[in-house]
């Protein structure tokens, strides 16, 4: 790494838990290209192996210590987290979002939902309006899906050119190795499911009056290029795991697995990073509210 990073993404302290997350990382799987078929989207890594109401307590659990890291990150002012949540329709993006940084005081998280660019962020480069939501310090942001939309969508669609879809790749490389080398932890994470589980998903917004309104015609013209997806992915991660940008592929049939898991790193990437109050105002030493 460049002299220049203040904040490179620490592995966890937890040399265990290290090893469990390297695992899903896409570059720890051969010398042959990473596929997303070889990850079964229904295993459960992370599991206390003790039933769902296990799993789901830990969850809570988790989701007040990370409240607790998340107050002490805000008020140590060292560091900015950028967490990536990136996935197909009904991958469980806004459920990540809920479950596992749902007790935070939105005070220094933010979430960030990303859609179709608007004709004023399409007159400029593709990355422009992201950059302006990447968080300052002190703060973590989550992106429900993110910058990778543009060497998705397009490609998929054939609206860029292969060589265009290669410099992609590249300018994201170097834009979150920016990120890195000026105080930018970058966490990325895939929720992997499969089309199984998508179509339940689907049919159960179809089948509840109350989930009509997530429901879009749209989303099944997406699933009917599956395939084409599933290669895009391929393409990215082969592309973008990075050792300052790591992508973890996230098992996400089980909803409250996908929790744990995601949950388990975030903590342990955070406990890894030393965080402490600043120092009090000497001049405060011997002050008394009357």
């Amino acid at each position: 790494m460049p002299d220049a990073i203040r904040t490179p993404c620490f592995p966890p302290r937890d040399k265990a838990l290290a090893r469990r997350w390297a695992k899903w990382q896409p570059a720890t799987q051969g010398k042959k290209p990473f596929t997303l078929d070889a990850i079964d989207p229904g295993a459960k890594p992370f599991s206390l192996g003790k039933g769902k109401a296990a799993d789901k307590a830990a969850v809570e659990a988790l989701a007040e210590e990370l409240d607790a890291l998340q107050n002490l990150f805000y008020a140590d002012r060292r560091h900015r987290l950028l967490v990536v949540l990136q996935g197909t329709d009904t991958s469980g993006k806004d459920g990540t979002i809920r479950g596992v940084f749902g007790r935070m005081s939105a005070l220094g998280v933010h979430a960030v939902g990303w859609k179709a660019p608007t004709e004023a962020e399409r007159a400029h480069d593709y990355l422009w309006r992201i950059h302006q939501q990447v968080p300052q310090d002190g703060d973590i942001t989550v992106f429900n899906r993110s910058h990778y939309e543009d060497v998705l969508v397009p490609v998929v669609n054939g609206w860029i050119t292969p060589g265009q879809h290669r410099q992609r790749l590249v300018h994201i490389n170097d834009f979150e190795r920016m990120l890195a080398e000026t105080g930018t932890i970058v966490l990325k994470f895939l929720l992997h499911i499969s089309a199984d589980e998508q179509r339940q998903r689907l049919q159960e917004r179809l089948d509840d009056p109350t989930k009509h309104w997530k429901f879009s015609m749209g989303d099944i013209e997406v699933r009917q290029q599956w395939a084409d997806y599933r290669r895009a992915y391929d393409a990215l991660l082969n592309a973008t795991h990075t050792p300052w940008a790591p992508w973890t592929i996230v098992p996400a049939d089980s909803k409250t697995h996908r929790n744990l898991m995601i949950a388990t790193v975030l903590r342990g990437v955070l406990q890894s990073l030393d965080l402490r109050y600043p120092p009090g105002d000497p001049a405060l030493k011997h002050f008394s509210v009357v």
